[in-house]
């Protein structure tokens, strides 16, 4: 395989991917997909009719991938590593994304309470000659939220950016009674994973 920059290209916007990748050490580009404006998305992130959350979250990485990966060769950037992932929460089958309302982030919140819900994130690597996908799946055992509690985290802005309805790294992780699987997945990047995908594209990781 040949030897790649090593830097990689980001293509997402979550903060929380940015700090994660710091903290092993992986430099990085941002390269932002459009989400909005008059010509839409770059990437729909619409569930298709009968799409069940594992599909959806892995066709949704794999599609931010392989359309950063075509912008950096219409650009004509520097050949680097793309790196993208998506993440969503999934439970009784439905997919739970990232609420609008306070109304929507409170029915989301009592719904996980007292309950077992699932946090999938697919990650999606490309390179000149790979493309790699993994889907990392973590369980998280909410505790009984009382209706106070919801209501006081559904008043701040943190629900409102994060799929489910709220994040482990902030105070929701004093709702959670047990996670099995990755912490860092469940932020929205699995790290192992991310690693061996990146080794296996021809980064020169530890």
């Amino acid at each position: 395989m040949k030897p790649v920059d090593k830097k990689i290209y980001l293509a997402s916007k979550s903060p929380r991917r940015r700090e994660l990748l710091r903290q092993v050490g992986i430099d990085f580009e941002l390269l932002l997909l459009r989400s909005d404006g008059p010509r839409g998305p770059d990437v729909t992130e619409e569930v298709l009719p009968g799409e069940a959350p594992l599909d959806y979250v892995a066709r949704v990485a794999r599609e931010k991938a392989a359309f950063a990966a075509d912008l950096v060769v219409k650009r004509r950037m520097a050949p680097r590593v793309v790196l993208a992932a998506d993440t969503t929460v999934t439970i009784d089958g439905a997919i739970l994304g990232k609420p609008a309302t306070p109304n929507e982030a409170i029915a989301m919140l009592q719904q996980l309470s007292g309950r077992t819900h699932q946090v999938l994130t697919a990650i999606a690597v490309h390179s000149t000659d790979f493309a790699g996908q993994i889907t990392q799946v973590s369980d998280v055992t909410f505790g009984v939220l009382s209706p106070a509690a919801i209501s006081a985290y559904c008043a701040t802005q943190e629900p409102y950016d994060k799929a489910g309805g709220y994040g482990i790294q902030g105070p929701a992780a004093q709702f959670i009674e047990h996670i099995a699987g990755s912490h860092s997945g469940i932020m929205g990047l699995p790290l192992y994973e991310t690693a061996q995908l990146l080794r296996q594209a021809g980064l020169p990781l530890p």
